[in-house]
C-alpha cells in the first residue's frame, strides 16, 4: 500500500476524477517509481562493490604469499646459478626473469579491470521501460 491507501495494482484513475487527485495520484506513483529506481540502482551498485572487494582482498593476502615464495624462491635460484656462474650475473638472470613475469601478470591485471562493468544494467533497462509506460499513459 502506498501512502494514499492505493494498493501498487490499482487500477488508473479514471475520468471522473478530480483534477487534484489525477495530481495526488501522479505524484504518488512517480514517488513511488523513483524510489523503487533508486532501490534497484542501490542494490545493483552494492552487489558489485561486494564482489570487487572480496576479489580485492584475496589478491592481496594472494600477494603477500606469493612475494614471500618469490623472494625465497629467487634466493634459491640465485645461489643454484651462483654455482656455476658468478653471483652477480645469477642476480641479473633471476631480475631479468621476474621483469618478464611482471610485464605478463601486469597485461592480464589490465585486461580484467578493464572488463570490470560497474554501471547499473537492470536499472537502466528499467528506467527506459518506466520512460515507455508514462509516454503510453500521457496519450
Amino acid at each position: 500500500m502506498t501512502t494514499s491507501g492505493r494498493p501498487y495494482d490499482a487500477d488508473p484513475p479514471t475520468t471522473d476524477d478530480s483534477l487534484g487527485s489525477l495530481v495526488t495520484h501522479l505524484t504518488d506513483d512517480l514517488g513511488r517509481l523513483t524510489r523503487q529506481e533508486l532501490a534497484l540502482a542501490k542494490a545493483e551498485l552494492r552487489d558489485e562493490a561486494k564482489k570487487a572487494g572480496k576479489g580485492a582482498g584475496l589478491l592481496g593476502g594472494a600477494a603477500v604469499a606469493g612475494w614471500m615464495v618469490a623472494l625465497f624462491l629467487s634466493l634459491t635460484a640465485m645461489w643454484a646459478l651462483g654455482e656455476v656462474m658468478h653471483l652477480a650475473w645469477a642476480a641479473l638472470i633471476v631480475t631479468a626473469v621476474w621483469a618478464v613475469v611482471a610485464a605478463v601478470m601486469a597485461a592480464s591485471g589490465r585486461k580484467e579491470l578493464q572488463e570490470f562493468d560497474p554501471k547499473p544494467d537492470q536499472t537502466i533497462e528499467s528506467v527506459k521501460e518506466d520512460a515507455k509506460w508514462l509516454k503510453t499513459q500521457n496519450n
